[in-house]
């Protein structure tokens, strides 16, 4: 599969289209994952289940990503828990490159059978998103439980508690013998005015809002995923009643691990000459295991 699924000049995979409705106040995101996501999903041999929520983990932090302005900031999303099969998951985008992690108990995981719930591959987890913003060198996080039936629903709750930004997101995924594709939608109601505002007042009875939340909430999974139909049809067919709706191609997204022997060096330069003794194997060398990708460096610092 390739963007070429896409007729000229319009949005198959693995890019962002973002649009906005004037009338509304309302900004948004939409996105498909395609080749992108096999890459990453490929680096292991994921059961079921973590590659279905690996996939809808991705398309999250490519939604949420895409709405930082500085390409160089980033945007890290970790489900975590101390009792659950999963017992850590972690995505982050940064500049179109996406990459993400799930570790899990397979035995427990087995146990569940095909279809296991939220709660029951995380138990009383959480959910941290985190915004690093490059600019101006600071920090957001917001913390949510990880309660409701999907990851999706965690990131709505993480915008009305920690943000006050009344925000819809829908997911879809679709996995067979050609590969996996996910893809989303976030709508967000940004009242005039208001946008830029470190906090936004939560307006969740907003008739403009009320509306874009109907609108919006009538896409199917089935068009999400749907290669055979581009990313713009899919904003027709929801607000092609509107009079203004503005489109932009986004960024282009790619499995994007940042690992490198130069990076680790650099790390393990930081430890004492005797702990680097320590981690070094009969060969002398050090072997680093980078989760995101199974990739295994061989570092020899002399």
């Amino acid at each position: 599969m390739s963007d070429s699924s896409a007729s000229a000049g319009t949005t198959g995979f693995d890019r962002v289209l973002t649009f906005t409705v004037p009338d509304r106040d309302a900004r948004g995101r939409v996105v498909r994952l395609g080749p992108m996501l096999d890459d990453v999903i490929a680096a292991h041999a994921y059961p079921a289940p973590i590659r279905h929520l690996l996939a809808e983990a991705l398309v999250l932090a490519a939604l949420l990503g895409s709405l930082l302005k500085d390409e160089q900031s980033q945007l890290t999303m970790q489900a975590q828990t101390q009792d659950g099969v999963i017992d850590l998951l972690v995505c982050d985008y940064r500049a179109g490159e996406l990459r993400g992690y799930a570790r899990f108990d397979r035995a427990r995981l087995d146990d569940l059978g095909p279809s296991p719930t939220l709660h029951a591959l995380f138990g009383d987890g959480y959910l941290a998103i985190t915004f690093d913003l490059a600019a101006t060198d600071q920090r957001y996080q917001g913390i949510v439980p990880l309660e409701g039936e999907t990851l999706a629903a965690a990131c709505e709750s993480y915008f009305f508690q920690s943000e006050q930004i009344p925000t819809l997101i829908r997911v879809g995924i679709r996995s067979d013998a050609n590969g996996c594709v996910a893809g989303g939608l976030l709508i967000q109601h940004l009242p005039e005015g208001e946008e830029g505002r470190e906090r936004l007042h939560v307006q969740l009875d907003h008739p403009e809002w009320e509306h874009m939340r109907i609108m919006g909430g009538a896409v199917s999974p089935a068009e999400l995923v749907d290669p055979g139909l581009d990313l713009e049809t899919v904003l027709w067919r929801l607000f092609h009643e509107e009079n203004e709706v503005r489109v932009e191609r986004g960024t282009r997204l790619v499995k994007g691990c940042r690992c490198s022997g130069d990076y680790y060096r650099s790390v393990l330069g930081r430890f004492g000459a005797a702990e680097r003794e320590e981690m070094r194997n009969e060969d002398g060398l050090i072997l680093v295991d980078c989760a995101f990708c199974s990739k295994v460096f061989e570092i020899d610092l002399d």
